[in-house]
């Protein structure tokens, strides 16, 4: 009985002393947090202090820091999306468009034969590697602005091969551009009508406007010899630096190729005969070296 006493009266003192330990516990407690928020804001204010006396000494840092903060969020970047080959290579509205009235003798000779587009198309390809239906498309441009102008095709597409190895997107040091190297700057104004300048890489507008140019060039020199001359930018000169032989070179062997005779295309480009002297021009018929060109 004495020592259920004693036990309750130990318990009892027990818990009579917990809540003042936990009360010191917690005053411990109070102070180091007290502690730690005051030197915690003591550093943050010499932290500031030091930021001020570097901003005041370093303006330069204040302007980069004030941009990067109120700097506005970046527009998101558009994913570019590339034409199809159809529409890149879509014609001006006033390109040439095949015509449903029957053809004279003269445009069927222009245009030839399906077959001998085919034979032409295929040969310029592999020739000049490039892609079958491309080269289809500017072949038929060709044929169809020769029909337009009455001018032979393939002395256009002879020109073309020539000036820019049929890349639709060349540009020399000098500005002439596209398939024929048109100097755009030059002849603005027959691009108005086709959308303005920026019109000069567009094939088939590059097509137009240079056999128009060339035939411009022929009919006034008196012959084709002569017409190239001035195509290539050297009426003014004796001598034309051997274009005049290059291009009838390869138009020869586009008339080969049309004609439907074997012709390599591994043939340097740069091979041509010698230009001969421009021939004036008769009103029945218009001569290269002994070889007619139709349209001429």
């Amino acid at each position: 009985m004495i020592n259920r006493i004693t036990g309750a009266s130990q318990l009892a003192h027990n818990m009579a002393r917990q809540p003042a330990a936990w009360l010191s516990n917690t005053r411990v407690s109070a102070k180091g947090v007290l502690a730690t928020a005051q030197h915690t804001l003591t550093i943050v204010g010499v932290s500031a202090l030091i930021m001020m006396a570097v901003l005041f000494v370093r303006p330069e840092l204040a302007k980069d820091l004030s941009n990067l903060l109120n700097r506005a969020p970046e527009a998101e970047t558009e994913a570019v999306v590339v034409p199809p080959l159809s529409e890149l290579m879509e014609a001006p509205s006033s390109a040439p468009v095949a015509n449903t009235e029957p053809l004279t003798a003269e445009e069927r000779a222009l245009l030839g034969t399906k077959k001998q587009q085919q034979w032409v198309t295929s040969w310029l390809s592999k020739r000049y590697r490039v892609a079958g239906d491309a080269a289809n498309m500017l072949v038929s441009t060709a044929y169809l602005t020769a029909r337009e102008i009455k001018l032979d095709p393939l002395l256009i597409l002879a020109v073309m091969a020539i000036e820019s190895g049929f890349n639709p997107f060349a540009e020399s040091p000098v500005g002439a551009q596209g398939l024929m190297q048109v100097m755009s700057k030059v002849h603005h104004d027959k691009f108005q009508d086709m959308g303005g300048t920026q019109a000069a890489l567009n094939p088939v507008a590059n097509i137009r406007v240079g056999s128009l140019i060339l035939k411009d060039y022929v009919t006034r020199g008196g012959s084709v010899e002569a017409g190239l001359k001035s195509y290539v930018g050297a009426g003014a000169f004796e001598h034309d630096d051997g274009y005049g032989s290059k291009v009838l070179a390869e138009y020869q062997r586009l008339k080969m190729v049309s004609a439907g005779k074997k012709v390599p295309t591994t043939t340097p480009v740069m091979a041509a005969v010698p230009a001969k002297p421009a021939q004036p021009l008769a009103s029945s018929e218009k001569s290269i070296s002994g070889t007619q060109i139709a349209g001429l």
